[in-house]
């Protein structure tokens, strides 16, 4: 058959989405199901049901990613892979993530129902713990498997509970055996939504980045002296949430002192004892710092750390800083881009080049092998938050893309 005249099948694509937001689902719409939690291991379980309806080959590997590999004609040849990942942000949304690994599901149900033959095998993946948000940094078994990251390293972070990530994926029982280590990939898709406004605003359907910016986590420790806050007088005063607070100010003027072109965050703040009538002792909060300029970011926190060290030192709370991850900017592979938007266009879309801002697993896999992006619209530019949303007529239309990309590059016969 022409497989240029191949589609998914949209509803179906709607009905697995809409499967998967019940997991872990919240009153707002929106999912908490987060990396390794009990909500992650029922949509695996889901996940790899679906797997072996396709009777895929499924290897599940010792950082939890599941991979699904349909044969080739010659297997000897190196995989296109597809996917992304199934966890997500507390109170996150129904999309982030998830539609790359439905989206890529369908394109295997529907070169299986149709019988379609590819030269080079065809391999689905769900990498474990994508958002960073129970187990820090993010994209961190994506890491481990490209070799950026050390594994034991890895294993042994922890969520706020103390919980080391070893022991949670053990718990859950998706802590494989095969060695979570990169091997040869003909070219890597990853499908997506915008998580940001443009695609919305240029009225386009399909976005196709040339790569994504660079991301710098830093962990920020500060210590005071806790007292009753009635009897202390505020001269003396070892404030450490004070201090932070001022901390947080300088992060938040950072891109406009360096010029624009980079965007600066902090998103998380645990202060102790978290009283209201004593004077904090500890905080820890985190810095986020993005550009397409690795050198600008570089610089950006050079000159917020000597900020930080200041108010430290003015205010007597000791700093103790981390850098937690460092991945640079990812430009993708041109070929690749250019195919996401001819195909964007043989199918009758609207494309945009563009760049990304989030982070995504393709980051690692670009290390790796040719790789591009496909991204479809955020609805007001929205996401992980409960509202986020995507048209259920753009998923469709990004899943066609993927699929057409699929068979391009795995050599389906016309």
């Amino acid at each position: 058959m022409d497989t240029r005249k191949l589609r998914i099948n949209g509803k179906r694509l709607r009905s697995t989405l809409e499967e998967m937001a019940k997991i872990g689902g919240t009153p707002g719409g929106g999912v908490t199901r987060l990396a390794l939690s009990d909500e992650d291991k029922r949509a695996r379980d889901l996940f790899v049901k679906w797997l072996e309806e396709l009777d895929l080959k499924i290897t599940i590997d010792e950082m939890g990613n599941i991979f699904g590999r349909r044969a080739g004609r010659n297997n000897d040849l190196p995989p296109v892979m597809t996917g992304s990942h199934i966890d997500s942000q507390p109170k996150g949304g129904r999309f982030d993530g998830i539609l790359g690994v439905m989206g890529a599901l369908e394109v295997m149900r529907t070169l299986h129902e149709n019988k379609i033959e590819t030269e080079h095998p065809v391999v689905i993946v769900d990498w474990t713990n994508e958002e960073g948000s129970r187990f820090a940094p993010a994209m961190v078994a994506s890491g481990v498997w490209a070799g950026a990251l050390k594994q034991d390293w890895a294993y042994a972070r922890t969520d706020i509970n103390g919980k080391k990530q070893v022991e949670e994926l053990e718990r859950i029982g998706y802590k494989g055996t095969a060695p979570a280590k990169k091997w040869p990939v003909h070219a890597y898709f990853e499908y997506h939504i915008e998580q940001g406004p443009i695609l919305e605003r240029e009225k386009k359907t399909i976005g196709a980045p040339k790569g994504i910016l660079c991301l710098h986590w830093y962990d920020i420790y500060l210590e005071g002296e806790a007292n009753q806050v009635g009897p202390t007088p505020m001269e003396g005063r070892h404030d450490a949430l004070c201090a932070a607070a001022e901390m947080i100010l300088k992060v938040n003027e950072l891109p406009g002192r360096m010029g624009g072109n980079m965007v600066a965050t902090v998103g998380e703040i645990q202060n102790y004892p978290n009283s209201r009538n004593i004077i904090p002792d500890k905080v820890h909060f985190t810095v986020d710092i993005r550009s397409w300029d690795d050198g600008l970011a570089i610089k950006a926190w050079d000159l917020v750390k000597k900020d930080f060290q200041n108010i430290a030192g003015r205010r007597g709370c000791p700093i103790r800083i981390e850098e937690t991850w460092r991945v640079e900017h990812a430009p993708f592979d041109e070929k690749l881009v250019q195919m996401v938007m001819d195909s964007a266009g043989e199918l009758g879309y609207s494309y945009l080049h563009m760049v990304s801002g989030a982070g995504h697993d393709a980051s690692y896999m670009n290390q790796i092998c040719p790789t591009a992006m496909i991204f479809a619209p955020s609805i007001g530019g929205r996401s992980h938050v409960e509202v986020e949303n995507t048209t259920w007529e753009d998923c469709e239309a990004g899943g066609n893309v993927l699929l057409q990309c699929v068979l391009k590059t795995a050599g389906a016969a016309q």
